[in-house]
């Protein structure tokens, strides 16, 4: 370990994200910029972490070109991490994501920083479904959680 980051996730950011939270996914442009975009996250072990990506956009496109990627992780409590690593496509299309088209990538972590502040709290990243789409949006990502798992 050095300083606060380690080489693979801690124990208690895995049982955060093995059930599956919402995150953001960095990458970096060809231009050198930061991109971030909203993503779903389901952590495997403590080297191994799988996330969203919808097909079409800027972060697909730099995940392809460089296979680099930082997952932003806020959690109820002390849960606030960057992990990052080398990615990769699993699946070019999340079953239960659909009508959306939604792809699987899988992370290899090579590295976990911890962001907490001692005595410090943070609320989890949620998100706030409309009111008419909230039951058949949390089903969806419940079944999304279920498949980036199991693929």
């Amino acid at each position: 370990m050095i300083g606060n980051i380690t080489p693979q996730m801690p124990e208690k950011l895995l049982a955060w994200l093995r059930p599956g939270a919402p995150g953001l996914l960095l990458t970096a442009g060809a231009d050198g910029y930061a991109t971030s975009a909203y993503t779903w996250i389901a952590g495997l072990d403590v080297r191994r972490v799988r996330f969203a990506v919808d097909e079409g956009g800027s972060t697909l496109a730099n995940l392809q070109r460089s296979g680099q990627a930082s997952l932003q992780v806020i959690g109820q409590g002390d849960i606030a991490f960057l992990v990052k690593g080398r990615a990769r496509a699993l699946k070019p299309r999340l079953d239960a994501a659909a009508p959306y088209v939604i792809q699987l990538w899988e992370m290899e972590v090579i590295g976990a920083k911890d962001q907490s502040w001692p005595g410090v709290s943070t609320n989890a990243l949620t998100y706030a479904w409309p009111a008419e789409q909230r039951e058949a949006m949390l089903a969806m990502e419940q079944a999304v959680f279920k498949e980036m798992k199991s693929a």
